[in-house]
C-alpha cells in the first residue's frame, strides 16, 4: 500500500530488510496467478534480487503473454498450469502441502480467492493459530518500523483472536530481523479502561494475559490512544508511564475497519510504504496490493522470506 509520491523517497528501513533477505538463501515461493504486469514484476524483481525462487501457478499462456508484454525474462522459472484463478489458488496450496514451496505470494487474483484456499478447513493451510495480517509500514516521520495488525482479515476479532493476532505479530518481529521484545500498543479511543468501550476491556485483559505468559516475546500496554502510543510527549502529558507508551512498534487495532483506515491514513497522509504479510498459516503469505510500489512489493517478499528462513532454522519440516 503506497502512493506514487513515496516512490521518490529512499525507504532506508526497507533497504535494510531487503539486504538481510539477500544474505540468506532464496526461498522457494509459490506465486499464485501472476497474470498482470504488476504482480509478475514483483515476483521477477524479487527473484533477480536473490530473495525468492518463484514457482508461477496460473494459466501458462497468460503468464507467458504477460511476461512478453512487460519484457520480463521468466526463463528458468517453473510454471504450473492452472485453468483460472481459483484453480491456481487450490494448486498453490497443494504445492505447499507437497513441500514445493516455503511461502505463498498473491498474484492478480482477488485476496478472498487466495485466502479461501489458505483458510479452508479441508486441505487448507490452517494451524492452531488464528490467521491474521500485518502491515509492516515504513513511516518516514517515525523512527521505528511500525506494524499495524489486523487491518485485512479479521473483521471483529474477539479476545481469543486478538491474542493470536498479537502473538503472530510478535513472532514475526522477533524472527524476521526487526529486533527482539517489541513494544506492543493495544489501541482504543482512550487510554483508560471504560465499560462502555469494549476494546478497552479487551486491552486490559490482553495485558494481563501477557503477565500470565499467555502472550510471550513482547512488551504489552493498553488501552492506549493512538497519540500516546506513538508520541512520547503526548504520553507524558497524559501521565502515562510505561515502556510502550510513545514508542510503540506494534499497533494492535480494535477491528479491521479501524486498522484499514489507520494504515491508509499512514500511506496517503504520512507517505508511508506498507508491506503486507499473512501469518498463522503453515507458511507466510505475501499479500500485496495493486497500489503497492515496487519497493514495497520487494519488502513484502523480503520480510516473508526472512520469516520463512527463521522458521526453517527452527523446524526444518515447516513447509511439509
Amino acid at each position: 500500500m503506497s502512493t506514487d509520491a513515496s516512490q521518490a523517497q529512499s525507504p532506508s528501513k526497507y533497504d535494510r530488510l531487503i539486504a538481510l533477505a539477500q544474505a540468506v538463501p532464496p526461498v522457494s515461493t509459490v506465486v499464485v496467478h501472476p497474470c498482470d504486469e504488476t504482480s509478475l514484476r514483483g515476483a521477477v524483481d524479487s527473484a533477480k534480487a536473490g530473495i525468492i525462487r518463484p514457482i508461477l501457478v496460473g494459466p501458462e499462456q497468460k503468464i507467458r503473454d504477460t511476461a512478453d508484454k512487460g519484457g520480463f525474462d521468466i526463463t528458468g522459472f517453473e510454471i504450473v498450469d492452472a485453468a483460472h484463478s481459483e484453480d491456481a489458488a487450490a494448486k498453490g496450496v497443494e504445492l505447499i502441502h507437497a513441500a514445493k514451496g516455503e511461502m505463498l505470494m498473491k498474484g492478480s487474483l482477488h485476496t478472498d480467492e487466495l485466502m479461501r484456499a489458505v483458510a479452508a478447513k479441508a486441505g487448507g493451510l490452517r494451524t492452531d493459530r488464528r490467521i491474521s495480517h500485518v502491515f509492516v509500514m515504513d513511516v518516514p516521520a517515525y523512527t521505528e518500523t511500525i506494524f499495524v495488525t489486523d487491518a485485512a482479515i479479521n473483521i471483529f476479532p474477539d479476545l481469543g483472536a486478538k491474542r493470536d493476532i498479537i502473538q503472530n505479530a510478535i513472532d514475526l518481529y522477533n524472527q524476521a530481523g526487526f529486533g527482539q521484545s517489541p513494544r506492543v500498543a493495544i489501541l482504543s479511543a482512550v487510554e483508560t479502561v471504560t465499560a462502555t468501550i469494549p476494546s478497552t476491556i479487551d486491552a486490559a485483559a490482553l495485558c494481563k494475559m501477557a503477565d500470565r505468559g499467555q502472550i510471550t516475546g513482547g512488551l504489552l500496554d493498553g488501552p492506549l490512544a493512538f497519540d500516546n502510543a506513538i508520541d512520547v510527549e503526548a504520553a507524558r502529558i497524559k501521565g502515562i508511564k510505561s515502556e510502550v507508551a510513545g514508542r510503540a512498534q506494534i499497533l494492535v487495532v480494535p477491528n479491521l475497519e479501524a486498522g484499514n483506515m489507520l494504515a491508509k491514513n499512514l500511506a496517503y497522509f504520512a507517505k508511508a510504504d506498507g508491506a503486507g504479510i499473512v501469518l498463522g498459516a503453515r507458511v507466510p503469505v505475501v499479500l500485496t496490493s495493486r497500489a503497492d510500489t515496487a519497493r514495497a512489493r520487494m519488502a513484502s517478499c523480503a520480510i516473508a522470506s526472512l520469516y520463512a528462513h527463521a522458521r526453517r532454522q527452527r523446524a526444518p519440516t515447516v513447509a511439509g
